[in-house]
């Protein structure tokens, strides 16, 4: 058994009050006895207003959130997964960019948001993350204190051929960080974390974001770990009853991965499909 911990987030649009609540959050997951530390999406800033977030973001090298984090970890001596920044590119676009960093503070791994959040809900919520963010292309997978894991933020979940993947890659862990809306989220958020787990055999890793934000967003929380038979070992509260910021634990069992595996052999049964 090897324990982790999600951090579940309502995210404002300070870097510096954001950067001091991960710290904190990392401190807590080490005192728990957790191996790595699970953030949201867009842990460092939240703000749907872009002129005003354009002053807030920044390269990697100058983004205030990556080195506080980097600098706990090393400290603390435990893994994290920064959920996603707001990262600024070289071409003047930004990615939405998430990091694994290792006890020593080193950036193990990248991996930038593939599926862009583009739609009109019929709350009359309208997202365009396009007009912003340029999408990755790559597909993450990184060995950490859990085993594999492998890389995905949010509006990727409702695409199966990014978990498809993954699960070929034999993921032990798949992280699924999230700022889901509170119509989606009660719609969708479990059925789909569910599935991605059952389908690529791995636990999912959901730390999300919650409640209500400083740039007028709610959010639905309900962070998640599933295990690879989809059963829910973790479920923070969310916007439906409730749920607030913080810290909450789960351990992985490797034995439980191979036992899904042999049992029920969707990988290795796989076959390839004609167009």
């Amino acid at each position: 058994m090897v324990r982790a911990a999600l951090f579940q987030m309502t995210t404002g649009i300070d870097p510096q009050a954001n950067a001091a609540a991960i710290v904190d959050a990392i401190e807590q997951a080490r005192a728990g006895g957790a191996a790595m530390l699970f953030t949201p999406e867009m842990s460092g800033l939240l703000d749907r207003k872009r002129d005003r977030a354009r002053e807030a973001i920044t390269t990697e090298t100058d983004d205030i959130v990556l080195a506080a984090v980097r600098e706990a970890a090393r400290r603390e001596g435990i893994w994290v997964h920064i959920g996603s920044l707001a990262i600024a590119r070289e071409d003047g676009k930004w990615a939405n960019r998430a990091f694994v960093i290792d006890g020593s503070g080193d950036i193990r791994a990248r991996y930038d948001k593939i599926h862009m959040f583009d739609v009109d809900l019929a709350s009359g919520e309208s997202w365009r993350e396009s007009n912003a963010y340029t999408p990755g292309d790559d597909v993450v997978t990184v060995e950490t204190p859990l085993g594999r894991l492998g890389l995905a933020i949010c509006y990727d979940v409702r695409f199966p051929a990014l978990f498809e993947a993954l699960g070929l890659a034999r993921c032990d862990v798949i992280a699924v960080p999230a700022a889901f809306t509170v119509p989606t989220g009660q719609a969708h958020w479990h059925l789909m974390q569910r599935a991605r787990a059952v389908e690529a055999s791995a636990y999912i890793l959901s730390a999300a974001q919650v409640g209500s934000h400083e740039d007028g967003r709610e959010t639905y929380g309900h962070s998640l770990a599933v295990d690879p038979w989809g059963e829910v070992l973790l479920d923070m509260k969310g916007a439906d009853d409730g749920g607030a910021a913080g810290v909450a634990f789960v351990d992985i069992d490797h034995e439980r991965i191979a036992q899904v595996r042999a049992q029920l052999p969707s990988l290795a049964n796989r076959r390839a499909i004609a167009k």
